[in-house]
């Protein structure tokens, strides 16, 4: 069995992060990816651009250098692949961690798809991109119902149903119409979302004031069938209109089961947030952390990149008071 300082579930740019902290620490580490290198990202809409600026998407203090004011997913892809190749972090990809277990000894074992691991500390970065928010209504189960968007092209010229106001459900809306789809958003409340990227807003709220993308406001699906689906209108009648695909952008949360599983407590409330120390981020079982956006549970809006990577300094800090970092 392979032993190992600190033991990182996620190879996300925070999961990276915390790997550059532990080698500038000194400490061996080991990160498990159960998908390819920041899978998350790699995951994002093609043609997505971020919100934030290169500059505070930067780790290990590795310019981002881009020509764009603000950086797009090819971009921060190829970013962290050099970040990667620079500091040589030990990252097994496609190896997904099933169970970590604190023994007597005070050492952990985690469990993997590939082995199993020994290691003193263990820092979940999970992130929360992985289990999509489902609507649980009639007809979700259906292969053109679709919890994650990528490419515009697949759906031109198809009558597609977006659900949602947020900045992904915003984004793809324009990109399909833009593409040839007849376009339809049903949004729960009465205006598109606050935080819709300032630039993109004036776009999306001009299309549908022309009418060249239809929006059910205060309104919500109902049922979904191969070729048609049932909205609930805020007068209270069921609209049935033509569809071939259904975008359902309703958010994601954390594997709060896997939380679970391996003994972290959440709060009991809605935002379900994993305990933990936000001065140390140790969770309440000593020697175990979190780091990055997996922190905020429900809350998945007040964690990103830009404001969690300090937590992989933290966590080295406390480590490191606790008398096993060298440097």
């Amino acid at each position: 069995m392979e032993t190992f300082d600190i033991l990182i579930i996620g190879g996300g740019p925070i999961g990276l992060a915390c790997g550059i902290a532990a080698k500038q620490a000194g400490l061996s580490h080991i990160i498990l990816e159960k998908g390819c290198l920041v899978n998350s990202l790699y995951n994002y809409p093609v043609n997505m651009t971020f919100f934030s600026t290169s500059e505070k998407l930067e780790i290990g203090e590795t310019p981002f250098v881009t020509t764009n004011p603000k950086p797009k997913r090819a971009e921060a892809l190829e970013y962290y692949r050099r970040v990667q190749d620079k500091f040589s972090l030990n990252v097994r990809l496609f190896e997904e961690v099933l169970n970590v277990e604190k023994k007597e000894d005070g050492q952990f074992i985690t469990k993997s798809s590939k082995s199993e691991y020994r290691s003193r500390f263990v820092i979940v970065a999970t992130g929360f991109y992985d289990k999509p928010n489902l609507m649980n209504i009639e007809g979700e189960e259906l292969s053109k119902v679709r919890h994650y968007y990528d490419d515009p092209h697949y759906y031109a010229y198809q009558k597609v149903v977006v659900i949602g106001s947020s900045n992904s459900s915003v984004d793809a809306a324009l990109e399909t119409f833009r593409k040839g789809a007849e376009v339809t958003m049903v949004i729960r409340r009465d205006t598109i979302g606050e935080r819709v990227k300032y630039w993109v807003r004036p776009d999306i709220e001009n299309r549908i004031a022309e009418g060249s993308i239809k929006a059910y406001f205060n309104s919500c699906l109902l049922a979904i069938r191969p070729n048609e689906v049932d909205i609930q209108t805020p007068e209270g009648r069921v609209e049935t209109i033509a569809n071939d695909f259904v975008l359902a952008l309703t958010g994601y949360q954390p594997d709060f089961a896997f939380l679970e599983k391996i003994g972290i407590q959440l709060s009991s409330d809605d935002s379900l947030i994993p305990a933990h120390n936000t001065d140390t981020m140790e969770t309440n079982i000593s020697g175990l952390y979190l780091a990055g956006v997996v922190c905020g549970g429900m809350n998945t809006h007040l964690w990103f990149i830009e404001n969690s990577r300090i937590h992989a300094d933290i966590i080295m800090k406390h480590i490191k008071i606790k008398g096993f970092a060298t440097a």
